[in-house]
């Protein structure tokens, strides 16, 4: 008889497993080691443990995971989203000040102790909800020292609460004020210094591109930072598509992304080369309610193209100051139209893999035994209500958080 650290009775499962949510209800899950042992239903399981837990009925899940965040920058954009109510114009509100140049200029300002100060009540929020990883970008800084202070701020995170912190690099964000005129000069500067410095310290997990012909990065531009991180040894994901069809989707797919994130406008034929390069399609749609997008992505080429579909926060101080991932499983669904099970794989198993970390997002045997349990009377719940959270506990690598 195999003997467990630790086992939860009294619960039904969404274990993920196949291509919906895999329920089993009257379930039970088994870790040793901070690793699954054994789920299944309760009447199976094969041995005691040391510690049991009673669920008093809660759904259990993967611990859920926010794969698209920016959750580390100084200052709002509060205001700048008043003028806007009050019919300023994109132009008139850079002149005066606004736009991600503000919260470059804020973040540079900020030393490491006010970023970790002003970032951990944002990623409170998200634990609160179930949260279990997050991925953490940079791209507020556009210069080394700004950049890799961001990333460590992300490491800090994760060091000083329970959560799992995937850090990437985004330093192909925006071009910063000193290279105005000049971008393919300062892609070239991410290329050749900002990405090997930040590989060197070990601050990154990923790097990331803006990539957009008007106000982001071209194909070629990205082309060169992809390069260096592929020498780096980091794999690479992209903003693609979220205001045209710039060719994001397929380009994610022939560099073998890990995922293109927002891809409102991608068409069918960049979704079916990204289903066959395994890229996952990560869907925003805080981004899409807070600029009043229109355009929808094309669902139904993703799921006619096999395509991986998960959601995040996109957490961000100017298109989407969202800190519920819970909120983003119902503007999945009454936005994009996704199924329940479509939108609750999207912040668990397919979340995960947009993060290329295979050992979470399913409850099954030898994968971390991350879970988030819920007080509902079934996971359907979980997308409808909006502005309720029925999260009763998370557990990370076994241990309660």
């Amino acid at each position: 008889m195999t003997a467990f650290d630790r086992v939860w009775l009294d619960a039904h499962l969404c274990t993920m497993t196949g291509d919906g949510l895999g329920v089993i209800e009257d379930g039970a899950i088994a870790a040793k080691d901070g690793r699954i042992a054994w789920v299944g239903r309760r009447a199976d399981l094969p041995s005691a443990a040391l510690v049991t837990t009673r669920c008093g009925g809660a759904w259990v899940l993967p611990g859920l995971v926010d794969c698209h965040t920016h959750i580390v920058f100084a200052g709002n954009r509060a205001p700048e989203f008043e003028m806007r109510l009050n019919g300023a114009s994109y132009e008139e509100i850079a002149k005066a000040g606004g736009g991600i140049l503000s919260t470059v200029r804020a973040t540079r300002d900020a030393t490491e102790h006010e970023l970790v100060a002003a970032a951990l009540p944002r990623l409170h929020a998200l634990l609160a909800e179930g949260v279990t990883t997050i991925e953490v970008k940079s791209g507020y800084g556009l210069d080394l020292a700004t950049e890799a202070r961001m990333l460590r701020v992300a490491r800090r995170l994760g060091a000083a609460r329970h959560v799992a912190v995937a850090t990437t690099c985004l330093a192909a964000h925006a071009v910063p004020p000193e290279y105005a005129g000049r971008r393919a000069d300062f892609a070239r500067v991410v290329a050749d210094e900002i990405i090997p410095a930040i590989a060197a310290e070990g601050l990154a997990d990923a790097v990331d591109v803006f990539t957009d012909t008007a106000i982001g990065f071209t194909a070629d531009e990205t082309s060169w930072v992809f390069e260096a991180a592929r020498q780096a040894g980091l794999p690479v994901k992209l903003h693609a598509d979220q205001l045209r069809d710039d060719g994001g989707a397929a380009l994610a797919a022939r560099h073998g992304a890990l995922s293109a994130d927002h891809i409102e406008y991608a068409g069918a034929e960049g979704i079916a080369a990204m289903a066959r390069a395994g890229t996952v399609g990560v869907l925003l749609p805080g981004a899409f309610y807070f600029i009043r997008e229109t355009h929808r992505p094309d669902i139904a080429a993703m799921r006619a193209a096999g395509l991986r579909m998960a959601l995040a926060t996109d957490l961000n101080p100017g298109s989407s100051p969202a800190l519920s991932l819970l909120l983003m499983l119902n503007m999945g669904c009454t936005l994009f139209r996704l199924t329940v099970a479509e939108a609750l794989r999207g912040i668990t198993v397919n979340a995960a893999a947009a993060l290329g970390m295979a050992d979470r997002g399913v409850l099954a045997p030898g994968l971390r035994c991350d879970l988030s349990l819920f007080d509902v009377s079934r996971p359907a719940e979980l997308c409808y209500w909006i502005g309720r959270n029925p999260c009763r506990g998370r557990v990370v690598a076994g241990e309660d958080a």
